[in-house]
Parts: C-alpha cells; sequence; structure tokens
C-alpha cells in the first residue's frame, strides 16, 4: 500500500492534515444542530373543512367526495383518509414518500383552492395542514392561580407570548386553556319582536359599521395622502351605540335591544397542573437548531418574567424537551466513555504503546466521522449518537489489524520502518476489503424506505462515516505513528497478556481446530444444527415493530359516555387528578379536559375538542426506572379498571411511526347500519381475543340529535324562509360571529350575537324563541316547528374513498404485539362478512410492511455487493463462498441474546442482524486472506489453515472483544429503541467468533480455492 509509505514518508505533512481533521471535527461537535429524535418530514398534509350545521352525511356528501375525487387523481397519492363529524372533516392526503413534502403541500393548496368554487358558499374555513416534526413543543409552561381573574390571566398569557414570540429559536407559541375574549351581544328577543325589526337588519347594520374600505389618495401641492375612512369598531361602547333600526323618524340603537358586554366564550378547554387551575403557554422549535443552545436563551427569559407575575399567578416550567435531551446525551456520553475505557483495556495485549497508537485512531476517526455526518445535513439525536457508539467498537478493528501484524514483523527481526511499510502492504487490501464489506452491510439501513427509514438513517450513516474513515487513519496516521512509538520486544512474545493469549491459543484452540479438521463434515453438520436449532427458537422470542419509550412519561386518557358534557367529563377527570396524586414518584401531572395535551411527543398528535374527553399528561421524577414506570401504570390500568361511567386509558408512549393503536381492523363497506353490525362482531372478537385492552369500535354507539322539524306549510303562509329559522337558532345556541375588531391597545376580539344565557345552552334556549318574516312580524318558533330526538352517526370514515370503521386494541403486558395480532387474524378468516364488505389489518401489521417493504431488494443489492467485492479480492467464488459461510453463525448468539435479554425481534433488531453480516464478514476475509498468502508462499492447505488460524485468531478476537466493549453500554442501557441492536450485535459477535473460527478453516479445507 504505497499510501502508507507515503504517510510514513511525509510525516509532517500527515500530521499536520490530521491534526486539522481533529479540529474541525472538535469545531462540528460543538456546534451541530442537537434535538431528541431526528428530524424528518414526509409529504402528508390535511384539508381541515369547517361547515357549521351540517351532518356527517350531509358533509360527506357534499364536500368530502368531490375533495377525495379530486385528490386522489393526484400524482404520487399514495392514501387518503378522513373522518367526517358534525360540521368538520378533516381528511389526510400522504404522497408517496418519496415526493418532494414543499412542492406537494403546493400542489395541495392549489388543488383545494381550485375546487373552492365548486363548494357550498356556506363553508366558514378550509385550509390545508401541513405536518412537521419540528411542531413537537419543546416547552409548556403553566401560569397557575386559583383565583386571578380570566382577564388577568390572558393578559399575562399574552405577555409571556409576546415574549417568548421575540425569541428566533422558537415558533408557534401558543396559549392553552383559556377562552376567547369576545364581546358578546345578548338580543332581546322579546323586544325585537315587539318592535319588528327584522334580525337581518341588526346584522346587517353591524356588518356595515364593521366594514373597512380604504378611502384611496388625493394630491395635495407636492405630496400624495392616503385617505381613512372610519374603519372597525375600536370598542365595546361603540357596538353597544350603534344604530340597528329606524321608525318614525326614531333610530334604534343596539343596546336598546341588546344588552352588550366585554365577556369570554364558554369554557371548551379546561386545563390544570396538579389539580390547580391554569393556562398553559407552549412552545416549538424551528428546524435545523441546537435545542441546547436554544434552552440557554429562554430559559433567563421565563426566570425574569416570572418575576414579574402578582403574588396570585405562579409559573411552572413543568416541560422542558431540551432537559430530556440534555440528560440522553449525557447518559450516551456517560456510555460513550465507559466504552473507550473497556475498549482501552481489551487493548492491553497490544501492550501500552501499540494500544496507545490504536486509541489515537478513536478521536480521528470519529471526528472525521462527525464532520461528513453534519455535511451530509445529520444532525446530534439519540440514533446518530447510538451509531457513534457502535461505530466506537468497530472502528479501532482496521487500527488493531494494522498494528498487530506490524507487532508480528518487529517481533520476526524487522525494524521500525521496513516492518511498517512491509506488514501495512500485506494486510492493506484486506483491510480495505473489510472495510468495504462493513459498509455494504450497513448500506440496506440508508436506503430503508417510508418514515422509519428516515427515523433511523442517521445510526447507518454515523457508523459508515466512522468506518471509512478509520480506514484512512489505519492507513496513514496508524503506519506513520507506530514507525515512531513502537519498539522491539526482548523475548519477542509481547507482554503478559499477549503472552496468556498466546497460550490460550495453543492450548485450547489449536487442539479444537486439529478435531475439527479432522472430522470436518461432522464438524459442519453439527454447525447446521446448531444453526437451524436457533432459528426455531425465533418463535419463541417474537415479533414487535417499536418498543415503548423509556421516558418517565405517560398519559391517561379519560372517555366519559357519548355526548357526556364537560363539567360530568370533568368531575371524572378530578378523580383521576386525585389518584395520580398519590403516587410519589410523580412530579408533575398535566390535565386537560375537553382537549388533548399540547403536542409534545413526536408520533403523537393533540385530540381535538371533545366534551367527552380528557387527558392528563404525567410526568415522574427523572430518577424513576422504565421497569418501575410501567408497575406505576400497570397499578393504575388495575385502579382505573371500574370507573363507573367512564373508560380511563392509561398509555405509554411509543416509539416509530404514529400508531392508532398495535391491533388495527379496518372494516370496509357502503352501508352504515351494515358497517356497524359488523364492527360490532369484530369489536366482540378482540374482546375475546386473549391479550388485548382498550377496545376501541367508534361506531359501537349512535348519536342523539335533536332534529328542529319545520312546518313547511305554516312557514310559507307567514313568510318565513327555512334560512331565517336556521339563522335563529344558531343565534339562540351557539351565536353567530361577526368578525374581529381591535381596541386603541391593539388587542384583538371577536364580536358574538347571541341571546341572554348563563353557561352552556340548555333546552330553554328553545323557550320564546320569535322569527321575523320579511315585513319584520314576530312569529313564535313554536307555530311552524317542533323538535323531536333522532340518532345519527357520530362519524363516518373514509379510506381510498371507502366507507371504513377502525376498530382498534392495545396489547397488555406480558403478550407480545405479533401473536396477539396473529391470534386476531386466525380468528378472522373464520369470521363470515356480507357480501361486499371486507377487512384489511392496519396497525403494526401495516407499519411492518412499510417500514420493511422494498427491503427485499435492497437485501438482494447488498448480496451482490458483497459477492462482488469478495470475488475482486480473491478472484475465486470459494474463497467467496468460504467467507460468506461465516454469516449463519452470527445469527445463533444474535437470537440467543435477544431470548436471554426479553426482548422481541424488533426494526431495530433486524437492523443489528443485517449489520452483523458485515462486522462477521470481515473478520472472516482476515483469515482467508492470509492462509491465501501463506499457500502462495509453499504452504499445504492443511499446514496454512493452522498457521492461519493461530496467527489471525489473536486480531479477531481483539477486535471482537473491542467491538463488544463498545457496545456493552447501549446494551445494559434503559432505552430499549437501541439496546436489542446492541444484544445482537453482542451476541452475534461472541458466537461467530467461537464457531466460525472452527468453521470456517473446515469449509476452506472441504473446498480450498485455487491459488
Amino acid at each position: 500500500m504505497k499510501i502508507a509509505e507515503f504517510a510514513v514518508k511525509n510525516y509532517q505533512f500527515t500530521l499536520i492534515m490530521f491534526l486539522m481533521a481533529a479540529a474541525v471535527g472538535v469545531t462540528t461537535l460543538l456546534t451541530m444542530p442537537r434535538s431528541e429524535d431526528p428530524e424528518i418530514e414526509a409529504p402528508q398534509f390535511s384539508v381541515v373543512v369547517v361547515y357549521p350545521g351540517t351532518s356527517p352525511k350531509d358533509m360527506e356528501e357534499l364536500v368530502v367526495d368531490p375533495l377525495e375525487e379530486k385528490l386522489n387523481g393526484l400524482e404520487d397519492m399514495k392514501r387518503i383518509k378522513t373522518t367526517i363529524g358534525d360540521g368538520l372533516a378533516v381528511i389526510r392526503a400522504e404522497y408517496k414518500y418519496e415526493s418532494e413534502p414543499d412542492e406537494k403541500y403546493q400542489e395541495m393548496v392549489r388543488e383545494v383552492n381550485a375546487l373552492r368554487a365548486d363548494l357550498p358558499p356556506e363553508i366558514l374555513s378550509m385550509e390545508v395542514k401541513k405536518f412537521q416534526p419540528s411542531d413537537v413543543n419543546v416547552m409548556q409552561v403553566a401560569l397557575i392561580s386559583e383565583n386571578a381573574p380570566r382577564a388577568t390571566l390572558k393578559k399575562h398569557a399574552e405577555e409571556l407570548q409576546d415574549v417568548l414570540e421575540q425569541i428566533t429559536e422558537l415558533k408557534n407559541v401558543e396559549i392553552h386553556g383559556l377562552p376567547e375574549q369576545i364581546v358578546r351581544v345578548s338580543l332581546r328577543l322579546e323586544k325585537i319582536a315587539q318592535m319588528h325589526i327584522p334580525l337581518e337588519s341588526i346584522m346587517g347594520s353591524m356588518k356595515s359599521e364593521m366594514a373597512n374600505i380604504p378611502g384611496g389618495s388625493v394630491d395635495a401641492g407636492g405630496k400624495a395622502f392616503s385617505v381613512k375612512t372610519s374603519g372597525n369598531y375600536t370598542s365595546a361602547e361603540e357596538i353597544a351605540n350603534t344604530i340597528v333600526y329606524a321608525a318614525n323618524g326614531h333610530n334604534v340603537l343596539l343596546k336598546d335591544v341588546a344588552d352588550v358586554s366585554l365577556t369570554f366564550e364558554e369554557s371548551k378547554h379546561i386545563t390544570r397542573l396538579n389539580g390547580h387551575r391554569c393556562v398553559f403557554v407552549v412552545a416549538a422549535q424551528k428546524p435545523g437548531l441546537n435545542i441546547s443552545h436554544t434552552q440557554k436563551i429562554y430559559k433567563p427569559v421565563l426566570e425574569a418574567f416570572q418575576k414579574t407575575l402578582p403574588a396570585n399567578i405562579d409559573m411552572v416550567h413543568h416541560f422542558d424537551q431540551a432537559d430530556n435531551v440534555n440528560g440522553r446525551l449525557a447518559g450516551l456520553g456517560k456510555d460513550f466513555l465507559i466504552a473507550i475505557l473497556l475498549v482501552a483495556i481489551t487493548l492491553l495485549p497490544l501492550g501500552g504503546r501499540a494500544a496507545l497508537i490504536v486509541m489515537i485512531s478513536i478521536p480521528l476517526s470519529l471526528s472525521i466521522g462527525l464532520v461528513l455526518l453534519n455535511l451530509m445535513g445529520i444532525n446530534l439525536n439519540q440514533l446518530s449518537i447510538v451509531g457513534l457508539v457502535v461505530a466506537l467498537g468497530l472502528l479501532v478493528d482496521d487500527s488493531i489489524v494494522v498494528v498487530e501484524n506490524i507487532e508480528r514483523w518487529m517481533r520476526e527481526g524487522h525494524s521500525r520502518i521496513d516492518a511498517t511499510i512491509k506488514a501495512t502492504r500485506q494486510i492493506g487490501l484486506a483491510v480495505v476489503g473489510c472495510t468495504a464489506t462493513l459498509i455494504i452491510a450497513f448500506m440496506p439501513l440508508v436506503f430503508l424506505p417510508e418514515g422509519a427509514g428516515d427515523f433511523i438513517r442517521g445510526l447507518p450513516l454515523a457508523v459508515i462515516m466512522s468506518v471509512l474513515a478509520s480506514m484512512v487513519v489505519s492507513l496513514t496516521v496508524i503506519p506513520f505513528l507506530s514507525s515512531r512509538l513502537l519498539k522491539g520486544h526482548d523475548d519477542g512474545k509481547g507482554n503478559i497478556f499477549m503472552r496468556g493469549l498466546q497460550s490460550l491459543i495453543h492450548g485450547s484452540y489449536s487442539k479444537l481446530l486439529d478435531s475439527a479438521l479432522r472430522y470436518p463434515k461432522s464438524t459442519l453438520i453439527a454447525a447446521a444444527a446448531i444453526f437451524f436449532l436457533s432459528t426455531q427458537l425465533l418463535g419463541v422470542v417474537g415479533f414487535g415493530l417499536f418498543p415503548a419509550s423509556e421516558k418517565p412519561q405517560f398519559v391517561i386518557n379519560t372517555i366519559t359516555p357519548l355526548q357526556t358534557n364537560i363539567a360530568r367529563t370533568d368531575s371524572v377527570a378530578s378523580l383521576v387528578d386525585k389518584t395520580v396524586s398519590e403516587i410519589p414518584e410523580v412530579t408533575y401531572f398535566a390535565t386537560n379536559v375537553g382537549k388533548g395535551n399540547p403536542r409534545i411527543y413526536y408520533n403523537v398528535i393533540q385530540e381535538n375538542e371533545r366534551t367527552d374527553f380528557a387527558q392528563t399528561f404525567v410526568q415522574l421524577d427523572e430518577s424513576t426506572s422504565p421497569d418501575r414506570k410501567l408497575e406505576i401504570i400497570n397499578e393504575l390500568r388495575e385502579r382505573f379498571s371500574n370507573v363507573a361511567g367512564a373508560r380511563i386509558e392509561v398509555k405509554n408512549f411509543e416509539q416509530g411511526p404514529p400508531l392508532v393503536a398495535p391491533v388495527e381492523v379496518r372494516i370496509f363497506g357502503d352501508n352504515l347500519d351494515t358497517l356497524r353490525a359488523v364492527s360490532a362482531e369484530v369489536e366482540k372478537l378482540l374482546k375475546q381475543t386473549e391479550g388485548t385492552m382498550y377496545v376501541n369500535n367508534p361506531v359501537s354507539n349512535l348519536k342523539s340529535d335533536i332534529r328542529v322539524v319545520i312546518n313547511q306549510e305554516k312557514a310559507r303562509m307567514g313568510g318565513i324562509s327555512t334560512v331565517d329559522i336556521d339563522r335563529t337558532i344558531r343565534l339562540a345556541i351557539s351565536g353567530i360571529d361577526m368578525g374581529k375588531f381591535s381596541d386603541a391597545n391593539g388587542d384583538d376580539y371577536g364580536i358574538q350575537l347571541t341571546t341572554p344565557k348563563t353557561g352552556r345552552p340548555t333546552l330553554d334556549a328553545f323557550d320564546n324563541l320569535f322569527i321575523n318574516n320579511h315585513l319584520g312580524v314576530a312569529v313564535p318558533m313554536a307555530q311552524i316547528a317542533g323538535l323531536k330526538l333522532e340518532t345519527s352517526p357520530l362519524s363516518i370514515d373514509h379510506y381510498n374513498k371507502k366507507r371504513m370503521v377502525s376498530v382498534s386494541s392495545f396489547v397488555q403486558k406480558g403478550y407480545l404485539n405479533d401473536r396477539v395480532i396473529n391470534d386476531v387474524v386466525n380468528k378472522l378468516k373464520t369470521a363470515r362478512f356480507p357480501d361486499g364488505y371486507s377487512y384489511t389489518m392496519g396497525g403494526e401489521v401495516e407499519a411492518s410492511q412499510e417500514s420493511f417493504g422494498g427491503l427485499g431488494t435492497i437485501i438482494i443489492v447488498t448480496v451482490f455487493m458483497f459477492v462482488a467485492v469478495l470475488i475482486l479480492m480473491f478472484k475465486t467464488f470459494k474463497s467467496m463462498l468460504i467467507v460468506l459461510s461465516v454469516i449463519p453463525l452470527g445469527i445463533v448468539g444474535a437470537v440467543l441474546g435477544l431470548l436471554f435479554t426479553g426482548n422481541p425481534l424488533s426494526f431495530v433488531a433486524i437492523i443489528g442482524l443485517i449489520a452483523l453480516a458485515g462486522v462477521e464478514v470481515k473478520n472472516s476475509i482476515l483469515l482467508v486472506d492470509f492462509t491465501n498468502q501463506l499457500r502462495q508462499q509453499g504452504m499445504s492447505v492443511d499446514e496454512a489453515i493452522r498457521h492461519a488460524g493461530e496467527v489471525r485468531f489473536l486480531p479477531i478476537v481483539l477486535t471482537s472483544l473491542t467491538a463488544i466493549g463498545g457496545l456493552l453500554p447501549i446494551a445494559l442501557s434503559v432505552n430499549p429503541l437501541i439496546s436489542p441492536l446492541a444484544v445482537v450485535l453482542i451476541g452475534g459477535l461472541i458466537s461467530s467468533t467461537l464457531l466460525s473460527r472452527i468453521v470456517t478453516p473446515v469449509v476452506y479445507k472441504l473446498i480450498p480455492p485455487a491459488i
């Protein structure tokens, strides 16, 4: 290898270049963006349509069907999911993942706007929204007060919002739990009826006053001046003094027929922290930034703001993602230091100087790897750091092999310079081949499709970049340092650790190898039997796509019976608060009634407004272990299992792509009643399946509505149109939003036209309702319309334009997801569905298909690249087969590792299996390459096999031990997402190191390649 000779002879240049690499690497480490999870952006969007007063069926026919027809025809559209409720439809459109998000967003906006003219004009709003991982809130602050007026809480919350919005690193600063302040205009309908004032006259007068028509501009002298007109309202007094009608020369003001007051909207989202009344202020971080740096900016701002609050308002900064990130990075940093220590210990047989030279390759390789990662747009997050820790155990392999070979040549009597150049030349091609195969092994993980691939990509790239850098270091810096620092050994046998290893190899390995070579076929049969038995254990290990989060956080969802009012739901949520407060490990619990907690986890979206829903976000003490957290979750599940009048679900946060639930059955059909009947049978089937819990069927109950039945004949005779009746009813119940105005301070207020009421409207709202005809004559509503109860579907769901019901279930502790899912699938196969009705599995089944979709092609390409590199190195198919024979042997230890640690075969574990192949092949290349070299020097096959086995056993054992040492802290970590990866690699390295050192020589003897 001439590159090594160049590095040795031009050591000054080599030294300067790699000092530069180290300096740039340190700078990159300090300035790289940091976040808890990888920043990914998927081409997924939602169209939110608000059409007040529309039933789900009408919304489906008038709005959803035309929109879905349009969107379905767009290029690269993958699937469309729609949820239709009363007056609201949410259409979630997913393009093929490889599509450009920004381009597709513009396309969606353009197509939806183009269709707007063909949809009902009464639609209140239609908005296209983007899904962005950076929208996850990085902080949540509570302003707590039991006695401060709403107006005071609003004032200080908005002041905090303004302060945080001035921080350029933050975005989406929002206030939750505080109703909007409005001017309520409560019309006295009886008086309006007596005065024969049409409702349209009042509404028209107010809209006229709110119109803001620019006056234009005029020239005066040599200048142009803009002319400002009166514009909108500026105060509640102006609204009260609006002239709404004129009769007999007398003006009627709004305050003559209505009560005008500054107040708040009815409360639809009640918030508490640790049981105390509060409002939440949340903020997200802009993408591409360092969250630790951002925290240093906003923390002093929060501390300064807290000092400005009055005595009766307290501020609690109860959620901060930066603390989680810093804690996780600190933990990984600790693992990193432990890994370096373990690697250093495994290098002791090489001797102090040799070990020091090898250790120098670690910071150099990682520095170059970090620079390359940064150039590729990968930030520092839990997965990229794990990739660096995994690389730590692999990147010293090349240096170990080179230094050990140089040492061996020096022990044979060569000078330092001569030994360095000749030893590196001898091993150089094998080092390049080993690195190439290792990179090829990790390459499929870089090209994994969909969101799961994007999520995991930083890990394999960190390994690839670091290992690639280590190869360059091992062929340049390591030879240069070896030629300057290594010294000869007096006894030629190395230090005490080296002598101990050598005697162990000669005493045990040599005898075992001799026995295996005497009975090669029996040895192969025994190895095949071990491999076959290990594959049978996969059924015992089971499969689980992604594990639960290890964070000391979870949520409690409280679901009261359908259409329960918010007051009743709040009372049940208070019971949850009391129970949670009794747990010693709980530090904070944020209660949200009528809505979900603001988004604080990457794959959990905030639940929309519902009066029958509450959510409690629970945070445990940071020292709480994942096992203790699961104990708490199960204790709470037990305590909440029999709460009367509510279903209380205690849910852990899950890793991976967002899922409705692990078990999901999607039922398709046209008739809503039949769909409901079929879904009831599937719901029953899920409940009867062992291991399921929290079975959810969204159409199990029908919603009860009050239908206003209009006597059309009487209405026509009275000169009253249907729209007049509908408008009056909306006025009495929900109120009519007239728009917004700004006061002198720039604060915005909505104007709501309604009737006098206290709290939420009741059936009394229909009493004494009068409807004015076109002549202004008031007609009691009771004369032209009546009320009746009727049932209707709560919602209608679509999947790719088809009506669909999703029946889902979570899985109890102690049960593997795949086994529960298989039980459900087997039962569904025997179930009978009506003609025209079918089902598909969603949840984890669909996520698995998408996460591993296209992986087969990638693996085929990888295998052929493996073969191509090995053929290029050895020039024979036999050598290639000998090297590849080691791969099944690693699977033995990997499966046993998963079994002993209780981990299922997960997405990350499968990644570990793929990567393991490269690590195993890397070690085998060294053995086969040296055996071929010895045969070329004239040794017989058996003699070359024995000598190569003994000589190469040492560096192979050392490289395996360093890899295991580097991976051990990850395997022992509490993070269930990444520990299975290390477990698989460690188990596979142990079994392949032990078994392949016997099996590979035996295979070589059976099919010796031509030399």
